[in-house]
């Protein structure tokens, strides 16, 4: 069942415990502790290669660490399942979509997958969230980055999850939809979800974040709550 369903298993939090993950002799991320709790968002920063999509994916339960625990509540990632993920969403760089449907059938299919209550009215609602209604029924294939981006984000919270996992989510976005994304967010956070997110974008994150996690090589250089001024912040920690 999912969020909605309510037989899942619900955590009102996260905890990154002295998590590393290794892929063969390179160290992806190396004994990594945060933790983060429900109305708060977590932003992930660093430069490429500082781990932090390979910290999402461990988020997600897709890898398991290397060493070290996460855990949802009380719930080892190691024991995830079924019920743990229906409440997990992701965004990453590979958006999920099928490029041969309309915005409409995605949307449809993964609500029908999640089991979501009343699919074509939870549908209808992500499209007008997506700004979208008027394109509902043509292909993604024939969409811009941007518009698919869209549809990828409320494909990410169809199901309502209490776990939202952000990679870039302000790639190909114009200035509207950016700003339409951050209330989005920060509606999300009102709801009660945890939000982590890995972004580049110091500008349109900035204030944004509940907590940042400045990360160099895989390591936390620093740990932040409420951080203001990101730019100058990242610049003082981790260069230009």
């Amino acid at each position: 069942m999912t969020a909605d369903g309510a037989t899942g298993v619900l955590f009102d939090r996260i905890s990154v415990e002295d998590v590393s993950r290794h892929f063969g002799r390179r160290r992806a991320v190396s004994r990594v502790t945060f933790d983060a709790s429900r109305g708060h968002i977590v932003g992930l920063l660093g430069p490429n290669g500082a781990g932090k999509s390979t910290l999402l994916s461990m988020l997600a339960t897709l890898l398991r660490p290397t060493s070290g625990i996460i855990r949802y509540g009380t719930l080892n990632a190691s024991d995830a399942d079924a019920s743990l993920r229906a409440h997990i969403g992701v965004l990453g760089h590979d958006l999920f979509l099928y490029p041969e449907l309309t915005a409409r059938e995605n949307l449809q299919f993964f609500a029908d997958l999640h089991g979501v209550p009343d699919p074509a009215a939870r549908v209808a609602a992500a499209l007008a969230q997506a700004v979208l209604e008027a394109r509902a029924d043509e292909p993604v294939s024939v969409f811009s980055r941007g518009m698919r981006q869209r549809v990828a984000l409320e494909r990410a919270l169809i199901h309502a999850p209490r776990l939202v996992l952000l990679d870039e989510p302000f790639t190909g976005l114009d200035e509207a939809s950016a700003s339409a994304l951050l209330a989005r967010l920060r509606a999300l956070r009102q709801s009660g979800c945890i939000v982590v997110a890995a972004t580049h974008d110091l500008d349109l994150a900035d204030g944004l974040f509940d907590r940042a996690i400045f990360l160099r090589d895989g390591r936390i250089v620093d740990d932040v709550s409420s951080p203001r001024g990101l730019r100058a912040a990242y610049a003082e920690r981790l260069g230009r």
